[in-house]
């Protein structure tokens, strides 16, 4: 790990002693402090108010015991957790995971995250996380209803349009929302549909949702690229994880020009050098709820699944991280530096490890953090909260040149920190110190609270 400035250690060992085993957490707070350097000694206020301090802890952890019967009747049990980090900007905003790896160090990290990904947006959205290590792979509908039915039931005394809005993540995608609102609204009698985001387009959804994670890294990476003087056209780009952000991702890469190459699971992965065919894609990942190898088999000649290794082996101008946490060490980052690459944007929360991130600066490769690079999700979350507040929809267009427009703010104000604090060109240093400010001008105006 990077070394702090001296008046930032203290901040970071006590976070760690207090915060014992949390090791996901943990990287997190110091990916963000090794950044903020520059600025605690250009504004020594923030230190004096406590301000890292209270932003490293959160306001509200919420943990919780959900019960419920699987299809013979027997009586499962996991855990609920919610963690409300901060809300200095506005309600709670962040998805729910629901993942057997999922625990609090796990929501911690990504509630920390996302304090800084949502005042990215420019949107007034707190930040917050929240999850089950609950498992839906192979569950049947029926039981993930339960699941969902039993969490909400004591989650929703949590939520609110104006206090905490959930969303989904991995393992929540439109058929847990559904169930979740279902029985948030049968258990408050009301129709709040600004409490959650990623809700069907017929009952309060918005356009473009279910994409935006997705397209807005690519926008994200096609703003990087044109700032080199250079765009996606003709680029072979590799995208790790085929779920709903992976999906997108290719999607808009193929409409800009790019290639995709390869995509994985947890299984493998699939170099299908002509293109992945998206809508076949598709069809075994959402409809079919398959494996990679089922699309190399119904693809025919041409896909390949890899024989050893992992999708970093394979060369390319531009790599997607779409799957999870510290996907990408440094042994994959030296096999992508061999392989060309030159940009490289995290789709999903925190998968570069600090090693890779470490090796990429010192190749001269271009790496974008979740935090900026896959803010797209989060910020039409947003959007989707302000037709609901209006009782409003918009077109798909409409929302997709909105979404845009964020993401290309988000890039031009990461490049424009980066230089006023002395590391020009470093979009990590220039996503945490511009979210950072954001969120510490706030806490010292609304006082020690």
């Amino acid at each position: 790990m990077t070394e702090l400035h001296d008046l930032l250690r203290p901040v970071f060992d006590d976070v760690v002693a207090r915060n014992p085993g949390e090791r996901e957490f943990h990287q997190a707070v110091h990916e963000v402090l090794e950044s903020l350097g520059p600025v605690v000694a250009k504004r020594p206020e923030y230190v004096d108010a406590a301000v890292i301090q209270r932003l490293c802890e959160p306001e509200r952890q919420i943990i919780f015991r959900v019960p419920w019967l699987d299809d013979r009747g027997r009586t499962q049990v996991n855990r609920g957790f919610r963690v409300e980090f901060n809300s200095a900007l506005g309600p709670y905003k962040g998805g729910l995971r629901f993942h057997p790896s999922v625990y609090l160090g796990i929501v911690k990290f990504l509630g920390f995250e996302q304090i800084f990904k949502n005042a990215l947006t420019g949107l007034p959205i707190g930040g917050g996380k929240g999850g089950s290590d609950f498992d839906p792979k192979g569950r049947s509908d029926a039981e993930v209803m339960r699941f969902c039915q039993s969490f909400m039931t004591e989650l929703y005394r949590h939520l609110g349009e104006h206090t905490d809005v959930p969303a989904g993540d991995i393992g929540v995608g439109g058929r847990e929302i559904g169930y979740l609102f279902g029985q948030y609204k049968r258990i408050t009698n009301r129709y709040e549909s600004g409490v959650l985001t990623g809700k069907g387009l017929a009952w309060g959804g918005s356009q473009v949702r279910t994409e935006a994670t997705g397209y807005g890294v690519v926008f994200f990476v096609d703003r990087m690229l044109a700032a080199a003087g250079d765009s996606l056209e003709g680029k072979r780009v590799v995208v790790s994880g085929s779920g709903n952000v992976a999906i997108y991702a290719i999607e808009k890469v193929h409409q800009l020009g790019g290639r995709v190459v390869a995509c994985s699971d947890s299984s493998g992965y699939v170099v299908d050098d002509a293109g992945i065919d998206l809508e076949l894609l598709k069809v075994v990942k959402n409809e079919q709820r398959g494996r990679i190898a089922d699309y190399v088999e119904a693809r025919g000649g041409g896909a390949v699944l890899g024989a050893s290794g992992s999708v970093w082996d394979v060369a390319c101008d531009v790599a997607l991280p779409c799957a999870t946490q510290n996907e990408l060490d440094e042994a994959a980052a030296k096999a992508l530096v061999g392989g060309g690459v030159r940009v490289v944007a995290e789709g999903a929360n925190m998968p570069t490890t600090p090693g890779a991130v470490r090796l990429f600066a010192e190749a001269g490769v271009q790496f974008a953090p979740g935090k900026a690079a896959n803010a797209g999700g989060v910020a039409t979350s947003a959007l989707e909260m302000q037709q609901n507040a209006s009782r409003d929809s918009w077109s798909f267009e409409y929302t997709e040149g909105r979404l845009a427009g964020i993401m290309s703010d988000i890039h031009d104000r990461c490049l424009a920190t980066a230089e006023e604090y002395g590391q020009p060109g470093s979009y990590a240093a220039g996503a945490n110190i511009a979210g950072f400010t954001q969120v510490a001008d706030a806490m010292v105006a609304l006082g020690v609270v």
